[in-house]
C-alpha cells in the first residue's frame, strides 16, 4: 500500500476512530491555559504539564477576519500506531496499524506553532509557519522493535469548509515530514551524508564488485528526505471569550529511513490540540 492509498484510507476513517479510542477526552490533570498561565515555573516543574496542551471549557464559535491568526498552537499525541504485515485467515497475510508504544517521555507535543488564517472561498485556510514543530521520538513494536520517527506538521497548510470556528468544524491539510536525521549524523559504520566514511569499514571487499555495491549502495549513500504527511483535524471545543479552540486530530507519516538505507514505516498518530485565534 502506498502512502497516498494510506492518506485516502485515513480520509475514509476520519475521526471516528480516534474518537472510539478516546482521544477526545481531555486527561484528567489538563488544565485551561489561564490556569497554566498562573503557574510559577517551580510549580510546572516535573509535574509533565509542561507536555500537555490546554483544555479548551466551552462550544462557542469563532468567525476569524481578515489578518487573524492561529497561535500558541499546539499538538499533543496520545496514540501512535505502526503499519506492519500481520497474519490473516487461510495463512494470509495483510496490512494493519499495530499500537506502539513511544519511549520517549512525553517530549513529543508540538507546540508555540503559528501562522495566519484566510477565507478561501467561503473555507477557513491555515498555514503553519514557525513554532515548535516537531519533535523527534522513539516508538516500539509489540516484537520490541524500536521505530525512530520525527513527529511533525512543518508547513502545514490545512483547510476546512466553512468561515466559523465551531464545535464539529473539521480541518485536512499536508504537511512536509524532514528526515529524522541530519548529513552530520554518522551511522555505527561511521557513515554519514556529508561527513565520514563513503563505505563500511572492513567491507571494502565486498563493495568493490559491482554486485556488492548494489546490495550496499543505499547504506553508503545517504541522502536527506523530505517527505509528505497528513492531518485531519475536527474542533470540537471553542471559548469565544478566550478566542481558543480544541479538538481532536489524526495524522499519518512516514518514520526514520536511517537517510535512505531502508524503506520506512507508516505511522498514524491520534492525539488533541489547542489553538488560539488571534485577531
Amino acid at each position: 500500500m502506498s502512502l497516498k492509498d494510506c492518506m485516502t484510507n485515513l480520509g475514509k476513517l476520519g475521526l471516528a476512530g480516534a474518537i472510539a479510542v478516546g482521544v477526545a477526552v481531555a486527561p484528567a490533570e489538563a488544565l485551561t491555559k489561564a490556569q497554566i498561565n498562573e503557574l510559577s515555573y517551580l510549580q510546572v516543574k516535573g509535574t509533565g504539564l509542561a507536555g500537555h496542551c490546554a483544555e479548551v471549557v466551552g462550544e462557542d464559535s469563532i468567525k476569524p477576519i481578515a489578518g487573524s491568526k492561529l497561535v500558541d498552537m499546539c499538538i499533543e499525541p496520545k496514540a501512535f500506531a505502526i503499519e506492519e504485515e500481520v497474519g490473516g485467515k487461510n495463512g494470509k497475510t495483510e496490512r494493519k496499524f499495530v499500537k506502539a508504544k513511544a519511549l520517549t517521555r512525553q517530549t513529543y507535543t508540538l507546540d508555540l506553532m503559528e501562522g495566519p488564517l484566510t477565507i478561501e472561498k467561503g473555507g477557513i485556510s491555515f498555514k503553519e509557519e514557525e513554532g515548535m514543530d516537531y519533535a523527534a521520538t522513539t516508538l516500539k513494536l509489540p516484537g520490541g522493535q524500536d521505530i525512530p520517527m520525527l513527529f511533525t506538521v512543518k508547513d502545514l497548510i490545512a483547510k476546512g469548509e466553512g468561515d466559523t470556528f465551531k464545535p464539529g468544524y473539521q480541518m485536512t491539510g499536508d504537511f512536509q515530514t524532514p528526515s529524522y536525521r541530519t548529513g552530520l549524523f554518522l551511522d555505527p559504520k561511521g557513515r554519514g551524508g556529508t561527513t565520514g566514511y563513503d563505505t563500511a569499514v572492513a567491507f571494502q571487499a565486498l563493495q568493490t564488485s559491482e554486485e556488492g555495491d548494489a546490495i550496499l549502495y543505499n547504506e553508503n549513500n545517504k541522502r536527506f528526505e523530505i517527505t509528505p504527511g497528513r492531518i485531519e483535524m475536527e474542533v470540537n471545543k471553542v471559548n469565544a471569550e478566550e478566542s481558543e479552540i480544541g479538538g481532536v486530530f489524526v495524522s499519518t507519516q512516514l518514520a526514520d529511513s536511517d537517510m535512505g538505507a531502508h524503506i520506512p514505516k507508516k505511522v498514524l498518530v491520534k492525539g488533541v490540540f489547542y489553538a488560539k485565534v488571534d485577531t
